[in-house]
């Protein structure tokens, strides 16, 4: 969300190319890029159990992960900016290295690892698609913006750029990625489930499940019946003095009975 936010306020000229704080923002958001290539990378190893997800280890891995890369690629970027450190606007290797081709890699093994999971763990072949379908669209994304933007903004007379085709593949991107949700099978992992992959090959699906599936929930093994019944609020019948209160006999005539001899007096 705070990516997508410094982007449009980049892409939109909310902070104009040329001023004082535009070049903060540009390191903000390269930090931010950074950051996403590497939580899903450490995201991607989950699946293999390599640690546990939730866990104390995994959420700090995950955590300690993205801001060491933040703050790496954010700083590489405005040391270049402000020529600090030996980096300036003409020496953009360092710069090249920690925004490409680091996210580049860690992009790779990301895929590789859902790939190499889905063949080996699930029956549907499906998903494959849906990662096929992901790539897809970042790569064309990329290509429209590095490749062919000004020829794009040339031929519509700037009214758009490739960086308007681009985020529009980016975002179908995002979405392959947020819209899975891989389940594991338990011989493989024991009862491991991510939101990571598609909805459609999981079973649960608990945000648009109510009136639309069936079977929603899976029963994986039934209490039994000698554990049902024991419990310190065991209950046989009605052996309380408050069990009944108030009754009309055949008569007609309202009897209280119990609340330890309150009818006898009244």
């Amino acid at each position: 969300m705070l990516l997508t936010v410094i982007s449009l306020c980049l892409d939109s000229g909310v902070v104009p190319i040329g001023s004082a704080p535009y070049a903060y923002f540009v390191a903000v958001q390269a930090g931010l890029t950074s950051a996403l290539c590497t939580c899903l990378l450490i995201n991607g190893f989950i699946g293999f159990q390599v640690y546990e997800d939730g866990t104390p280890l995994s959420v700090w891995l995950l955590r300690l992960s993205t801001i060491l890369m933040f703050v790496v690629t954010g700083g590489v970027a405005i040391c270049t900016f402000q020529s600090w450190i030996g980096l300036s606007p003409t020496k953009t290797m360092a710069l090249f290295v920690v925004l490409y081709v680091v996210n580049a890699l860690f992009l790779f093994v990301y895929v590789a690892c859902q790939v190499i999971l889905v063949m080996g763990t699930l029956e549907d072949r499906w998903p494959l698609g849906d990662i096929v379908f992901g790539v897809f669209f970042f790569v064309v994304g990329q290509v429209l913006l590095y490749a062919f933007g000004d020829k794009l903004c040339d031929k519509v007379y700037h009214y758009l750029d490739g960086l308007f085709f681009s985020s529009i593949c980016n975002l179908l991107g995002v979405m392959m990625v947020y819209k899975v949700r891989l389940q594991v099978p338990d011989h493989f992992c024991q009862k491991l489930t991510r939101r990571q992959y598609w909805d459609s090959i999981t079973k649960e699906d608990l945000e648009f499940s109510v009136g639309t599936k069936t079977n929603v929930w899976e029963v994986k093994e039934l209490i039994p019946e000698e554990d049902r019944h024991t419990t310190i609020y065991e209950h046989t019948g009605p052996t309380s003095d408050y069990a009944t209160s108030t009754y009309h006999s055949s008569g007609g005539n309202r009897t209280s009975q119990g609340y330890g001899g309150f009818s006898e007096r009244y």
